[in-house]
């Protein structure tokens, strides 16, 4: 699967730990930055990394600051984006079963690089229900239009 993945310098490292998790589970990892822990702004690179899930370039997208609030945000702000924050492996499995999340947010001040790795792991392997949930994800789109 093609993943994109984008940061600001607070999530930078578990940005890092988590690209490398998925490139060694042959996921393809398409790094939207940032590239440090220089002071930066996180709104560019959420909505970089949600605009390549938005368009098609990537089935998945991974966003991560240190709270993971701000970052799913600016995910959100892009049309198309379903960003879910998630805390723990639940979160992430009912988000894909019943909001067809196409993108995960979490905050690096409350996620392990495990967990991190067990909630992406669960995310991508999760498949969506459907049924009455689709109805409830098709209203959720209606709100864009």
């Amino acid at each position: 699967m093609k993943i994109s993945i984008g940061c600001d310098h607070g999530g930078f490292a578990l940005k890092e730990q988590v690209a490398e998790h998925l490139k060694q589970l042959g996921h393809e990892v398409v790094d939207c930055g940032t590239y440090s822990t220089d002071s930066c702004d996180y709104p560019e690179f959420g909505a970089k990394a949600a605009r390549m899930v938005a368009d098609g370039q990537c089935q998945r997208g991974v966003v991560i600051c240190t709270t993971g609030i701000g970052i799913s945000i600016s995910a959100n702000k892009v049309k198309g984006i379903r960003c879910a924050l998630c805390m723990n492996t639940d979160m992430a499995m009912m988000t894909r079963k019943h909001n067809d999340a196409n993108m995960i947010a979490m905050g690096a001040k409350y996620v392990t690089p495990q967990l991190a790795f067990e909630m992406v792991d669960i995310f991508l392997a999760t498949d969506f229900e459907g049924g009455r949930h689709q109805i409830r994800v098709d209203k959720l789109m209606n709100i864009e239009r």
